[in-house]
């Protein structure tokens, strides 16, 4: 196995093969791509909690508060 470099300028995760891909068509592809990926996010979800029940709900609704915390600070001071 060889290891791949990153061309230099680029950011690193770029260099991690499926976040890399998908953070480069965020980035430089069309603007459907996000919601493309808000979709495979929607069904990975939906997956998990088919598969585990309401605690994969639970603990997506868990990793979530400290983005929503952040928004409601934002939303405070006014930016």
């Amino acid at each position: 196995m060889t290891a791949t470099t990153n061309p230099p300028g680029l950011p690193w995760y770029y260099s991690i093969p499926v976040v890399g891909w998908i953070a480069r068509d965020l980035v430089h592809g069309s603007r459907d791509n996000i919601l493309y990926f808000l979709v495979i996010l929607l069904t990975l979800l939906v997956l998990a909690v088919k598969t585990w029940g309401l605690v994969a709900l639970g603990l997506t609704a868990l990793a979530t508060v400290p983005v929503i915390f952040s928004v409601l600070i934002l939303i405070t001071i006014g930016k």
